[in-house]
């Protein structure tokens, strides 16, 4: 059986046809005369071309898919103010009334002037030259050895901005 496998190889392998002759190669001057130079015609300008398809599809009465789904009107610069300060964290010093405040004591430096004070449920915060304090966030303007100037802001009736300084006096045992 291997015998038999070998001979029918052996029978395929045989080259029994030669290669076909490459072709002859043309004469260059013949070809070159047999080529016709090529000729652009003018085209005449009442033949008009066809008006070329744009794309048909009409998106006028689909929903636009980039457009937000809320409107966003612009807010004014109080109602940005008031949620500047519902968003801001807020702290022990600010949830009291500046007016609820005791003065204890100051302390004079050369960096600057320190005042501690005491808020209503008894605890005490140590406080300094452009500090915030109170409900409308009244910011420490002058520390003296008598006593502390708060300055408020804040909309009158008819909207414009009033400043209101608010002392708070170092209380002197009697």
């Amino acid at each position: 059986m291997i015998l038999l496998a070998g001979l029918m190889i052996q029978a395929g392998c045989k080259k029994t046809q030669s290669p076909p002759p490459p072709p002859a190669p043309a004469a260059p001057a013949a070809a070159a005369a047999q080529t016709k130079p090529l000729v652009l015609k003018a085209v005449s300008s009442s033949v008009k071309m066809a008006p070329v398809q744009t794309n048909q599809l009409d998106f006028s009465t689909k929903k636009d898919p980039f457009k937000p789904h809320i409107a966003v009107k612009a807010a004014t610069s109080a109602e940005l103010s008031r949620q500047k300060r519902e968003l801001r964290p807020l702290l022990p010093l600010h949830s009291f009334d500046v007016s609820q405040f005791r003065l204890i004591g100051t302390v004079t430096d050369s960096k600057g002037n320190k005042a501690m004070v005491v808020d209503p449920a008894g605890k005490g915060y140590v406080l300094k030259v452009g500090m915030t304090i109170g409900k409308n966030e009244g910011k420490i303007t002058r520390i003296e050895s008598s006593g502390v100037d708060v300055v408020e802001q804040f909309h009158d009736e008819n909207n414009k901005i009033r400043k209101e300084t608010i002392r708070i006096p170092l209380l002197r045992k009697p």
